[in-house]
């Protein structure tokens, strides 16, 4: 079973389903996901005349400020060349250069071109050939508009489960049909956890509305490892348009392309931040703009391509172009507003290096996993080339140790006698709101103990009322992913208390990293 459908869900569907077949819970359909909103690209080193792996693997770990997993990142970068043949092999079409090579964006952080792109849509090119070969393929049964509520363990058959049993073990999970109303117990030998980020836990985000923390959220109740949930990428630039959710993104490639970044009088600010400008790796960029912002008292600052080719840009970024345009920005001719918004998540549900988690036969990649690839802050266009890498690694290991795996039957069905249809609905919206208001405020770009703690008081009010709701309520996904959605704040704030340091993605005005950054970012 697979929960989720992004790259990391569809990818590893397809690379297991000769070996038997694969159910793909899909909580919307196949078309949204995380994946099909991204940009950017997938980095990879391809031009071997100018690039190498060890390039890569330095400028991921100073991108990660050196908490990133030194194995791990040379699995994702040494293995990556061959999954983006797997894609390619997929349908998957890159753009080129005339003479057949790669056309290659540099992004934030990366000291090369290496960067394999679709125009600025890569993230639709990519989940557009997966859908194609997921339906194509006989052994994979794609259940859209089904919602994972829980996860079967040893919990269900009676037994104590906590956080110190050795051996808890995957059985499958409970499945909220949502055209029919009912909850299903799917039974599975191996299950793969591909349900990605957690954007709407923050009031603005460039995820859409599903990104609500489902998959890491249902293995922390599980009592499974959950790790790095402090490091929350905020990305520089989003457009800044009051109202937009999510929020449209403005690719990381546009400043690799020559983008640079202005205050609202047009003067170029990041050379007070960084020697890298507006390349810098996106928490230093995220925190400089965030700092300009409070400094003048205004909400955006600018990225300025004007003083490039016009038929270039429009080439390079046809769908921002058009995006844009949309709202009266010519980006050829003004300056696009931007503003940093919430973007992926770092940390996650905690797997080894075959993407197994801590609960045996389950396993975990895309977002929603924590590998130790992205260390305290995500390179940029690491996250896609991650998802295939990992799920690559957990197909080689989960298909040979499914003839020794059984079913394991006598899972209960879900019970939900004595609970009620809940008719206010506008509950679980205001608590909703509620968690993002509570995040956005307290556990933002820059934090401090004093917003934590605060932070912690509110989420646990919401948490009693939430928990009281669920247990009396008819089960919908509404429900659920609020439920989701205060697990993860939770951790997200709990694991940022934890970290007594500034790293990374993770700024504490109480733990100042150096008096320069001090300076810099803590008015």
């Amino acid at each position: 079973m697979v929960i989720g459908s992004g790259i990391a869900g569809m990818s590893f569907a397809l690379k297991v389903a000769d070996a038997g077949k694969v159910a793909l819970i899909c909580k919307t359909s196949l078309e949204e996901s995380n994946t099909s909103l991204a940009q950017g690209g997938v980095s990879s080193v391809t031009d071997l005349t100018v690039d190498n792996f060890d390039k890569h693997i330095h400028d991921t770990m100073v991108a990660g400020d050196w908490l990133s997993d030194p194995k791990a990142v040379e699995l994702v970068v040494k293995n990556a060349p061959a999954q983006i043949q797997q894609m390619v092999e997929w349908g998957v079409d890159f753009d080129r250069k005339e003479d057949g090579s790669f056309d290659l964006h540099r992004e934030g952080g990366h000291s090369e071109f290496r960067i394999l792109h679709h125009a600025d849509n890569t993230g639709a090119e990519i989940q557009n050939s997966l859908i194609r070969k997921v339906k194509e393929h006989k052994n994979i049964e794609v259940l859209e508009h089904h919602f994972a509520i829980e996860i079967l363990t040893q919990h269900h058959l009676g037994v104590e489960v906590t956080r110190r049993t050795p051996d808890i073990e995957c059985f499958g999970a409970y499945v909220l049909n949502e055209q029919t109303g009912a909850i299903d117990t799917y039974l599975a030998k191996i299950t793969m956890m591909a349900t990605g980020g957690v954007g709407m836990v923050y009031q603005t985000s460039t995820n859409p509305p599903i990104a609500t923390g489902d998959g890491i959220a249902m293995v922390y109740r599980a009592k499974g490892t959950v790790e790095g949930m402090e490091f929350v990428q905020f990305h520089p630039t989003a457009l800044y348009h009051p109202g937009d959710h999510p929020n449209f993104l403005i690719t990381e490639a546009m400043r690799g392309y020559g983008g640079i970044l202005r205050t609202l009088d047009g003067q170029e600010f990041m050379q007070k931040y960084d020697p890298r400008l507006s390349l810098a790796p996106r928490d230093i960029v995220a925190r400089a703009i965030d700092h300009e912002m409070k400094v003048r008292g205004e909400d955006h600052v600018y990225l300025d391509v004007t003083h490039k080719d016009p038929e270039e840009t429009k080439h390079h970024f046809p769908n921002i172009y058009e995006k844009c345009l949309s709202y009266g920005i010519d980006i050829t001719k003004h300056c696009i507003p931007v503003v940093p918004c919430h973007h992926y998540m770092c940390g996650g549900i905690k797997v080894d290096y075959n993407g197994q988690s801590s609960i045996n036969r389950l396993y975990a990649a895309g977002e929603c996993s924590c590998t130790g690839l992205h260390g305290g802050n995500r390179l940029a266009s690491n996250s896609l080339i991650e998802a295939i890498v990992y799920a690559d690694l957990a197909a080689k290991h989960a298909v040979p140790r499914l003839k020794n795996l059984e079913y394991r039957t006598d899972i209960p069905r879900w019970n939900d006698d004595g609970t009620l249809p809940h008719e206010e609905l506008v509950l679980i919206s205001q608590s909703m709101h509620e968690v993002q208001e509570i995040m956005a405020t307290y556990v933002g770009i820059v934090r401090s103990n004093l917003r934590l703690k605060r932070a912690w008081t509110r989420l646990d009010i919401n948490y009693e009322e939430t928990e009281k709701l669920f247990m009396r309520s008819k089960v919908n996904r509404s429900i659920c992913e609020l439920r989701n959605m205060v697990n993860v704040g939770y951790l997200i704030m709990r694991q940022a208390m934890e970290r007594k340091e500034s790293r990374g993605l993770h700024y504490s005005i109480d733990y100042p990293p150096e008096k320069k950054e001090v300076e810099a970012f803590d008015k």
